[in-house]
């Protein structure tokens, strides 16, 4: 029995063997795979490879599917993102006080291709969007675009209901709405921005032309706390006042439209800016109209007699005359050839500098014009910068109007105010240059010192001319014309201007321009005072009689009076005990 048994085991053990040799060249291939001899590793390679490769494709497919196909939540977020981008900095007053902010609110976007009932969503927006317009709605639903606009800047009730709708493919965007909470109050300073807060013009417009755009393009600028604010030269509380007094004075001497502004004459900064009729930023529907342009900045008018000043202070510094000069109005007109020009109050007499600007003579002005002859003349008024465009932080400005031919009748018509028109602003800064020792300096409508204003302004006209001038302009607050704005205790001085206006080409008789300058206190200015009304109309008090002193100057006079104690002048009941010395050495005629 137990050789039979040997005899078989053999036999087992090598079914057995078989067996594993099998199931060993069923699992070869993997561990070829994970040999780690050379010639086995060229299957591991290609696995890895190809695993790679799918993925890659993977990956790559579905950029590209990005990429082209439309997708709602892409459009989503890139409306989005472009609409919180659009900040915009604060523009503040001089004293701090907010003019312009933004802040957040929402607008309602859809999807159409989510929508599946355009009309149902059509009659259910429009419920409760009354002011949506349901034709142009349903043809935007009808679209196979993946973002519409629905309404922008909606109110938080209005979110509220249309969230309760709850129509598939309707969203909300939170967006920046800018506002201006002071309602029209420096509405031609700041301009105003669009509903993508987008500055269109004023200030609004130069901040954009200072890079904000740029920020906003690269994600800079994403709230209005990112920025610093914009301060501008503006005093609130006298803007609020200047424009008030120009208001009641529209009305009152029932004119067309009204102006004014008030500079710091050592700065240049613009303290006060008014043009009427204005708008709202806020709301600015009716802010292109044409009779609410910015009068100070983009109108050009003939100032009148208040260009007076200018022909004086060329005379006093070009050395053809001084103080002590005198000049004949005999016979109350001059000829030009076929051209006659006449006194307004004539004297028939022989006047002193002085009296020339106190009786606002055209003979005396028109006289020393021509001593200082046409090519001098010119050179002087571009010098003084009336004869160019003024560049200013706002972007809208007007060229002035120049005779193409510049022939003596022109500088004898320009001396006394007709013949150039220019914009009030840039006669301002004239003015300034005038009686603040000499410096004329561009205007500027945001915040600065006097020491940076220095670094920038051009000596134009001497000490003592600026000094004659101061005199002159005090001697008619207090003997002339300019008496309607001497308020007491504030030391001003003034010059009235009455032009006729032109109209299709002639000079109408009863349609005046009219302009009051002031200056307080005389002795030493600190502010230059402008008002301008236009077609004023004569009243009881006035006589009938529609010129500057009783419209311009009984304005201006109020605005001091209200403005002073805000704009630190303090009342001197006494005067100074010697204001203009150099005058008073030369015995100038009313120094004593």
């Amino acid at each position: 029995m137990s050789r039979s048994i040997d005899q078989e085991a053999p036999v087992e053990a090598q079914a057995g063997t078989e067996e594993i040799v099998v199931k060993r060249g069923r699992f070869a291939w993997l561990r070829d795979v994970f040999r780690m001899s050379g010639e086995k590793s060229e299957p591991r390679v290609g696995l890895v490879i190809l695993g790679f490769s799918a993925l890659f494709l993977a990956i790559t497919g579905r950029l590209v599917y990005l990429g082209v196909a439309p997708n709602e939540q892409v459009g989503l977020r890139r409306a989005t993102s472009n609409a919180i981008s659009a900040a915009r900095p604060d523009i503040v007053d001089r004293n701090g006080e907010v003019m312009a902010t933004d802040i957040r609110t929402v607008s309602v976007f859809a999807e159409p291709r989510r929508i599946l009932d355009k009309d149902e969503a059509t009659e259910l927006l429009t419920a409760v969007l009354p002011d949506l317009d349901a034709k142009d709605l349903r043809d935007k639903l009808g679209t196979k675009k993946g973002f519409v606009w629905v309404k922008r800047e909606i109110t938080p009730r209005q979110q509220a209901e249309v969230h309760r709708l709850g129509i598939p493919g309707i969203g909300f965007v939170p967006e920046n709405k800018r506002v201006y909470p002071n309602g029209t109050a420096a509405a031609h300073v700041l301009g105003f921005a669009n509903i993508d807060n987008v500055g269109i013009a004023g200030i609004e417009k130069y901040i954009d032309s200072q890079g904000l755009q740029d920020l906003n393009g690269a994600g800079l600028a994403t709230e209005a706390s990112d920025l610093k604010p914009v301060k501008l030269s503006i005093d609130l509380r006298v803007q609020h006042l200047l424009r008030d007094e120009l208001s009641k004075g529209l009305e009152r001497f029932k004119a067309i439209a009204a102006a004014g502004a008030i500079m710091d004459v050592n700065t240049g900064e613009v303290i006060a800016l008014v043009s009427l009729p204005d708008f709202d930023p806020g709301n600015p529907v009716d802010a292109l109209e044409k009779d609410r342009i910015n009068r100070m900045n983009v109108g050009v008018y003939e100032m009148g007699s208040t260009f007076k000043a200018l022909t004086i202070a060329m005379a006093l510094d070009s050395g053809k005359a001084n103080i002590n000069s005198s000049y004949s109005t005999a016979g109350g007109m001059m000829r030009f050839g076929r051209q006659v020009i006449k006194e307004y109050h004539g004297t028939g007499r022989t006047l002193t500098v002085p009296e020339v600007f106190l009786h606002s003579s055209n003979m005396g002005s028109i006289k020393m014009a021509l001593a200082v002859g046409v090519e001098g003349h010119k050179a002087f008024l571009k010098k003084m910068m009336q004869l160019d465009r003024m560049t200013t932080e706002l972007p809208e400005s007007a060229a002035p109007i120049v005779p193409q031919r510049w022939g003596e009748i022109n500088t004898a018509t320009i001396a006394f105010g007709h013949g150039l028109a220019v914009a009030p602003l840039q006669a301002l800064s004239a003015v300034a240059a005038l009686v603040n020792g000499g410096y004329l300096m561009k205007p500027t409508f945001l915040k600065r010192s006097e020491e940076e204003a220095r670094q920038v302004a051009t000596r134009v006209i001497k000490p003592e001319t600026s000094e004659a001038m101061r005199f002159i302009m005090r001697l008619n607050g207090e003997k002339g014309s300019a008496r309607k704005a001497d308020v007491a205790g504030y030391f001003v001085g003034g010059k009235t201007g009455t032009a006729e206006k032109v109209i299709n080409g002639r000079y109408a008789k009863n349609k005046n321009f009219t302009t009051f300058t002031a200056i307080a206190p005389s002795d030493k200015p600190k502010y230059l005072f402008l008002a301008i009304y236009d077609e004023p109309k004569g009243y009881a008090e006035s006589g009938g009689y529609s010129t500057a002193a009783w419209n311009a100057g009984v304005t201006t006079g109020r605005v001091i009076e209200r403005a002073g104690p805000i704009l630190g002048l303090n009342p001197r009941f006494d005067p100074p005990p010697s204001p203009f010395p150099l005058m008073a050495r030369l015995g100038a005629w009313g120094s004593r």
